[in-house]
């Protein structure tokens, strides 16, 4: 209806999803943190490359997307629904290829909370097994924001204008760029071993001479602050007599 409505936006669309289609498809999907980024930076292309609005974008959860008969099909907060059909031909629609690979991100943090598994899910991904959304899960943002050091905050989803302008600076080529970081696996041979400590045989002698020398060194110290502390009332006494007679 929208497009059918403005038919200027409905045109710009049409021009403008090839071009969101093959820049998602250029995204990485592996590696630390770059996949993480590319998967979810390549499904904010794919909705933008059905016509949905930004905010409409950042108003869906997680229960609002799904796939039916091999499209992508999205029901906006207003009741809306829009269908990415894949091109004829096309032996795996990439829409769905994009949507799948971001939801086993989301799937693998409702069974693994946290940034540490997921680092070495993204170098060496395995298959994941997503069951149907719980009634919490279902109400999650479906795009949320990530932070430097990759932490998907579940509960919050992305603004208008940070995926419009995510989608801007993927269109014009001026992306960030997010390095693939490399990712040294667990050492499972020596978890757990405590480093051997060998003490110097000298080591209570010199701590007790030490304490000594140091107690001689400082046995006059009580006396000099007492010292100072009394020039300093002395010095307090002569501001206040200067004030009193101005």
């Amino acid at each position: 209806m929208r497009r059918h409505l403005d038919t200027t936006r409905g045109r710009r669309s049409d021009r403008l999803a090839p071009i969101l289609l093959r820049t998602a498809a250029a995204l990485p999907t592996e590696g630390w943190p770059s996949g993480l980024f590319g998967r979810r930076d390549a499904l904010l292309l794919v909705l933008a490359a059905t016509g949905l609005s930004f905010a409409d974008i950042t108003r869906l959860r997680r229960r609002d997307i799904r796939i039916d008969d091999g499209a992508l099909e999205v029901t906006t907060r207003a009741g809306e629904r829009v269908r990415l059909t894949p091109e004829p031909g096309a032996a795996d629609p990439l829409g769905v290829a994009i949507y799948r690979r971001w939801a086993h991100i989301q799937a693998f943090l409702d069974e693994n909370p946290g940034t540490h598994l997921l680092r070495h899910y993204l170098t060496d991904p395995v298959d994941i097994l997503a069951g149907p959304l719980t009634a919490e899960q279902g109400r999650q943002p479906l795009v949320c924001p990530i932070d430097r050091w990759g932490h998907l905050p579940h509960g919050q989803s992305m603004t208008a204008q940070s995926i419009s302008a995510l989608v801007r600076a993927h269109l014009s080529g001026r992306a960030p760029n997010r390095p693939t970081l490399p990712v040294v696996p667990p050492d499972t041979d020596e978890a757990g071993v405590e480093p051997e400590v060998v003490l110097d045989p000298d080591y209570y002698e010199r701590g007790v001479a030490a304490r000594r020398r140091d107690h001689q060194d400082l046995e006059d110290l009580a006396d000099t602050f007492d010292e100072i502390e009394q020039r300093a009332d002395a010095l307090f006494d002569d501001l206040l007599a200067v004030l009193e007679g101005l």
